[in-house]
């Protein structure tokens, strides 16, 4: 997967360790994760996310457009009002996850890193006759996120995605030393995701596979407006969602603590009743330390296991709350 060419000048800053695969180009951690959790959940400091892809749609048609391909209802979507949203496959299966906000004249987004040019690619060829250009401004404009109950002011012109998590702010590339030195601490990426898993809110590349359906991670209302027109796989979506239930389900998941490594994307789920040689139910999708709850993860599982089985992670005891319903 392509990603942006140059690290962020962020990793200059005391105490930064890198971000491994899918976070590249941004720091892991500033050399205190569980003290920047705790400010993140406090509604101080800051996340550099400027390994995100940045991609802008203007023109006349630009939401009406937009509204035939993805999954949200964005045709009347009022200036400064963030959604979420996806693309999907003809099979009805997550391509391409985004995350908008549109100004008035231009609609803002920022995706997975390393995916803008596979989604720009997709667009381009979707364009037709309408009177809307995209571009990928990666290369300019970096997101930088402040966790909800900031008090941080944000800098004159730049455009604001607010939602319930807090505020993604798409701020010139050039600017990002200088707000760095204004508005920290600098927090990292794996603080976020920490919360992230808390919430139980899926990530695109990690909660998802090739053949992945919205209603398997609960995108169904956050990401996917039920009641709006045809886009592609919707005929998958209406007929799980009226007639039947997903293949599989998003579990979060308490590990044993006493464990020194955390199970890594991918660790086969099973029966801990059947141990590390019963069938694969499932899979590990993202393992975290939180700074409350110690050792936590996402899961995705079959939909028939039951919701009070004690499950084991790798080797690595288990027990799950229910995301999605079975």
């Amino acid at each position: 997967m392509l990603r942006h060419s140059s690290a962020s000048p962020l990793l200059s800053l005391p105490g930064a360790v890198p971000a491994e695969a899918p976070d590249e180009g941004v720091a892991a951690h500033y050399g205190d994760l569980f003290r920047e959790q705790r400010a993140l959940a406090d509604g101080t400091g800051f996340v550099d996310l400027s390994h995100r892809g940045v991609i802008t749609v203007t023109g006349p048609e630009r939401l009406s457009w937009l509204h035939l391909l993805i999954t949200q209802h964005v045709s009347e979507l009022p200036p400064g009002q963030a959604t979420e949203a996806l693309i999907l496959s003809a099979h009805g299966h997550i391509e391409h996850a985004l995350y908008l906000v549109d100004d008035g004249e231009t609609t803002w987004m920022h995706t997975e890193p390393g995916n803008q040019e596979a989604l720009i690619a997709y667009l381009e060829s979707m364009k037709f006759f309408y009177r809307v250009e995209v571009t990928d401004r990666t290369d300019e404009i970096a997101v930088v996120h402040l966790p909800a109950g900031s008090i941080t002011e944000v800098p004159e012109g730049v455009v604001v995605r607010e939602n319930p998590h807090g505020r993604d702010l798409f701020l010139p590339r050039a600017d990002l030393e200088t707000f760095a030195a204004a508005h920290g601490p600098a927090i990292g990426i794996l603080a976020m995701e920490a919360l992230r898993v808390e919430a139980h809110r899926p990530r695109l590349g990690l909660e998802t596979d090739h053949r992945t359906i919205p209603h398997e991670l609960g995108w169904i209302g956050t990401a996917v407006h039920l009641q709006k027109g045809c886009y592609r796989g919707q005929e998958t979506v209406a007929r799980v969602h009226n007639l039947g239930k997903p293949p599989r389900r998003l579990v979060f998941l308490h590990l044993d603590g006493s464990e020194v490594h955390l199970p890594p994307h991918g660790t086969p789920v099973r029966l801990a009743s059947e141990g590390e040689e019963g069938r694969q139910l499932g899979f590990i999708t993202t393992s975290v330390r939180h700074h409350e709850l110690g050792p936590i993860a996402l899961a995705l599982v079959k939909r028939n296991v039951p919701v009070d089985a004690q499950l084991m992670a790798g080797g690595t005891a288990a027990a799950q709350e229910v995301v999605v319903e079975p």
